[in-house]
């Protein structure tokens, strides 16, 4: 069994939660969706999490749950499916998100190929799985550069993006089928839209109908796509399974996003 990437500290406890647990629950979140101030560290590519401060906490960061999650309700599941078997022997995995921002205060967004097993046609930022013994900004930099093409150099940028730098953007077309810049208008009006509610009929007035987008083609090339704003709004699970969406995550990184820059 390989060792565990995420690791609570429940009453100073160390704990390895299983694939079958909340996190949320077991750091004692409530039934609602958050997001909960929990105390983090990141060691030797181990997040270790706690609902209170402990020694080598480097930063206390939001901790949020989609409306859908399949663990919150996990143990009501179990009992309406007589016999149904977990892997209880598999730990959390460790992934990472990167919220890349240019000069311009526009951030990236990549839409995930239809042809993905897991999430596809989602529009999200670039990342993906944590290595084992990996550090989650190695991770994050390595996802980034096999998903965009962007390698970023070092001494240039802080975990908090306000650096400059020039780089163009080459896409993996085996993870990434199109790409674009979301400015902070429409960025706020994706971050307002609730999973789990209905999509909204109407743009406000202050959005475009669209914004520029670019698709990738076969020969390796991209063209531009005006992409309508209203498939950015669209929710879920009000639509149907692998209906082109802005991802739970990507919602909730963005309203972390829009909250640093009007700091």
């Amino acid at each position: 069994m390989a060792a565990a990437r995420v690791l609570l500290l429940l009453a100073g406890r160390p704990v390895s939660p299983s694939f079958v647990q909340s996190v949320c629950r077991l750091l004692g979140a409530g039934p609602g969706l958050g997001p909960w101030p929990t105390h983090c560290s990141l060691k030797r590519g181990r997040l270790v999490l706690s609902d209170g401060p402990f020694p080598g906490a480097s930063t206390r960061l939001p901790l949020q749950r989609p409306p859908f999650c399949p663990f919150v309700a996990l143990d009501q599941q179990q009992l309406r499916t007589p016999g149904a078997e977990l892997p209880t022997n598999r730990g959390v995995d460790l992934g990472v998100a990167v919220m890349l921002q240019s000069s311009d205060q526009t951030v990236l967004l990549t839409r995930r190929t239809r042809t993905l097993s897991v999430s596809p046609n989602l529009w999200v930022h670039p990342g993906g799985h944590v290595e084992l013994d990996e550090e989650l900004l190695d991770g994050g930099l390595r996802e980034l550069w096999e998903e965009s093409g962007l390698q970023l150099p070092q001494g240039q940028f802080s975990w908090v993006p306000l650096g400059l730098w020039e780089a163009r953007i080459q896409p993996n077309p085996s993870e990434v089928s199109a790409f674009m810049w979301l400015g902070p208008d429409v960025a706020a009006a994706v971050a307002a839209t609730e999973d789990g509610t209905e999509t909204p009929r109407h743009l406000p007035q202050e959005l475009p109908p669209s914004v520029l987008t670019a698709e990738l083609e076969e020969d390796g090339g991209a063209r531009p796509l005006a992409l309508p704003v209203s498939t950015l709004l669209r929710t879920t699970p009000t639509t149907a399974e692998g209906k082109e969406r802005v991802s739970s995550g990507t919602k909730f990184a963005l309203r972390l996003w829009l909250q640093h820059v009007h700091r």
